[in-house]
């Protein structure tokens, strides 16, 4: 299996190779298996003004998937955003769309990142007036030091959402580009900077991050600053998404259909009350007022929590009929 891998890799290496300089061709490999879901995570303090955030997703290297962590960079000029990149599905494979600069959003999957980039566009800030403001309403700054701000909290979702990383095929993002997103990929882009390829670089240099290692649940999700894997870093809390704990959750994709949200409410209550009732019927009728407590203690619930790519920017191409368990191919 990592024979295949190596030769897939080899070859990549010899097209890249033979490609001139100043080629705008892509190359990227073409993955049978789907990437695990999105991580949950809290997102790191902004280390200073004039950092963007760039969330976190998986790569793909000779061992299978492998998570790189969300971190702050910053832009390469004034006036530009971050569009990440995203798997699609088209013609039986998982391909990657690279992420890239430019001075509009671009599509990116439909994919729920969080922290401002819900699915569409981004909500995170705005450059004002050459300098960038952050919306402390989804993201982590320090006041002290980061004083362009403003809040918008209508952004803020309050649902469960999904985790799925990855668009089209069989359990994927069914999302196609907005008319504003088909407007942004006709603009100049820029690629990732020599600081967010030394930061995949160096995560695909640790086992750690593998999938197959961390199954799912990367301890570093998150880091202040690219490539720094040591300092400022922030751990997963798995897979499932819950309601946005301030403006630092990437639980971030709000329900359009408010009886959803009632529904939730009323089911939210009524676990509450079964638990009161739960709790009177083990209170003890004498004797030690403690001698339930461990037990009902003990019940607590857990909390709730899937060969460098194609820079391309176009869309996947979507097929009916994408690959089933048994064709899966590492």
């Amino acid at each position: 299996m990592r024979k295949i891998h190596f030769i897939s890799f080899a070859l990549l290496a010899v097209l890249m190779l033979a490609m001139p300089a100043a080629s705008t061709a892509q190359v990227g490999l073409a993955i049978r298996v789907g990437p695990p879901a999105l991580p949950v995570y809290d997102q790191p303090l902004c280390p200073g003004p004039g950092f963007m955030w760039t969330p976190g997703y998986w790569a793909y290297g000779p061992d299978g998937y492998y998570w790189v962590p969300g971190t702050w960079v910053e832009a390469p000029a004034v006036g530009l955003l971050w569009t990440p990149g995203y798997w699609g599905w088209g013609n039986g494979v998982y391909l990657w769309h690279g992420g890239y600069w430019g001075p509009h959003v671009g599509f990116y999957g439909g994919i729920n990142y969080g922290f401002g980039y819900g699915g569409v566009g981004f909500y995170g800030g705005a450059w004002r007036n050459g300098v960038f403001a952050y919306n402390t309403a989804v993201m982590h700054v320090d006041p002290r030091y980061v004083h362009n701000t403003y809040v918008d909290r209508t952004v803020i979702r309050n649902t469960n959402v999904s985790r799925v990383s990855f668009n089209g095929g069989r359990g994927g993002i069914m999302a196609q580009p907005t008319a504003q997103e088909r407007l942004a990929e006709r603009d100049n882009h820029i690629g990732a900077t020599s600081m967010q390829t030394q930061h995949e670089h160096a995560a695909s240099t640790n086992r750690a991050f593998l999938a197959s290692e961390n199954h799912g649940r990367p301890a570093i999700a998150a880091t202040s600053r690219a490539g720094d894997f040591n300092r400022g870093v922030v751990a997963s809390r798995g897979t499932t998404a819950s309601a946005p704990r301030g403006g630092t959750s990437n639980a971030t994709a709000r329900s359009n259909n408010p009886s959803v949200s009632r529904n939730n409410a009323n089911a939210t209550r009524t676990n509450a009350n079964a638990a009161r009732t739960r709790t009177n019927a083990n209170a003890p009728r004498g004797g030690n007022p403690n001698s339930n407590a461990a037990r009902s203690g003990a019940g607590g619930g857990a909390r709730p929590s899937n060969a460098h790519v194609n820079q391309s920017h176009n869309q996947p191409q979507r097929q009916s009929n994408p690959p089933k368990n048994d064709e899966k191919h590492h």
